[in-house]
C-alpha cells in the first residue's frame, strides 16, 4: 500500500532534527514584483534549511490581482485566496502523509476550503470590520479503505501539524520594512 509518500524519510528526518534543532531553522522567501494596477508577480525558488541554502527543483511563479468587478484586470487570484491555497494544500498532503504512516490507503481526497471575507474592511468603509477573513471553512471529501472514525483522526492529526493551519490560527510576528 503507498499512497506516494515517503514516511521513512520524514519519520528519519524527525529522529536527525531532534538532535540538531539548528539545522531544522528553514526561511521560506518569496519576491513580489507590481506590474500594473494592483497586479503583481511573485516568484519562488530558494529557501535555506539544513544549514544552507537551498533550490526548488523550479522556481514558480504566482500571479495575483482582483477580479473585474473590482476594476481590475483580473490576471491571477486574489492574494487573500492563496492563503486558501496554502492551507488547502497543507492539510490534504496531510492528510496523505498521516494516512501512509498508519497504513490506510486512499481512493481520492478533496478538499473544499472556502473564506468568508467582508471587505468593508480593505476598503476603509467602515473601521471595525477587519481586513481579513472572518472565518474559513474546510470539508474534507475523503474515500478511503478506512473506518468513518480513522478517516476523521487523519484529518485531526493533518491538523494538528498543519503549519498553514497553524499560522492562520495563532499570532505570527509580521515585519514590514522599507529598505
Amino acid at each position: 500500500m503507498s499512497n506516494g509518500v515517503n514516511v521513512q524519510a520524514l519519520l528519519d528526518a524527525r529522529e536527525v532534527l531532534k538532535g540538531a534543532p539548528e539545522a531544522a531553522q528553514f526561511t521560506w522567501r518569496a519576491s513580489s514584483k507590481w506590474q500594473h494596477g494592483v497586479h503583481s508577480t511573485t516568484k519562488i525558488e530558494k529557501f535555506f534549511g539544513l544549514g544552507q541554502e537551498q533550490s526548488h527543483k523550479n522556481e514558480s511563479v504566482f500571479e495575483a490581482d482582483h477580479p473585474a468587478i473590482f476594476a481590475a484586470e483580473d490576471n491571477g487570484i486574489t492574494p487573500i485566496e492563496y492563503l486558501l491555497v496554502g492551507l488547502a494544500g497543507c492539510l490534504t498532503a496531510g492528510v496523505a502523509s498521516v494516512a501512509q504512516n498508519r497504513g490506510i490507503k486512499l481512493n481520492s481526497v478533496e478538499a473544499s476550503v472556502e473564506g468568508g471575507h467582508d471587505i468593508r474592511g480593505i476598503l476603509g468603509a467602515d473601521p471595525d470590520v477587519r481586513n481579513g477573513f472572518n472565518d474559513i471553512k474546510v470539508v474534507f471529501t475523503i474515500d478511503a479503505d478506512a473506518s468513518p472514525a480513522d478517516i476523521e483522526a487523519l484529518v485531526a492529526q493533518s491538523q494538528k501539524r498543519s503549519a498553514v493551519f497553524d499560522a492562520l490560527t495563532n499570532p505570527t510576528n509580521v515585519t514590514v520594512e522599507v529598505a
